[in-house]
């Protein structure tokens, strides 16, 4: 649901065959857009009996550059590996249609990284291990290092 205005704007959606795109996205353009936020409150609490987490990040409007310092502390940023984050066809599509930056992609969209959890690194490995066996897709992306408070990626 996040950017909707600009997906409007890059399909221009009230004048769009909404079945087009099937062929990219695997189903209808508009059956993609139409598809539900997931909800993570069942594997988090999972999560939570046996890895402690330090922050969540749920990353929603204003995609990886906003949500996820609010979930830091001040004189730390997140490093992100780029080449970890495998963005969703549609977010591809939208990016390519609408000849948007990627920058611009990752301050709007999540592009297919709905949460970040943070955990100490010595637990990362079990954390995954336990949120895709509450069938989640989990992979560490990135790691958290002192420095200024923000994102970047790598």
């Amino acid at each position: 649901s996040n950017g909707f205005s600009l997906v409007r704007k890059v399909f221009d959606v009230e004048h769009s065959d909404l079945g087009a795109y099937a062929d990219r996205l695997g189903k209808p353009l508009g059956e993609t857009l139409l598809t539900p936020t997931r909800i993570y409150v069942k594997p988090i609490l999972k999560l939570m009996e046996e890895v402690q987490i330090k922050s969540i990040s749920h990353i929603t409007g204003g995609g990886f550059y906003e949500n996820i310092p609010r979930a830091i502390p001040e004189g730390f940023q997140a490093v992100i590996d780029r080449d970890a984050v495998d963005v969703l066809p549609i977010f591809q599509l939208i990016q390519e249609v609408g000849n948007i930056p990627e920058r611009d992609m990752f301050n709007t969209f999540n592009m297919g990284i709905g949460m970040c959890v943070v955990v100490k690194k010595e637990d990362a490995a079990k954390a995954v291990e336990i949120l895709c066996g509450c069938g989640e897709k989990a992979k560490v992306i990135g790691e958290i290092q002192k420095g200024e408070h923000t994102v970047s990626f790598r």
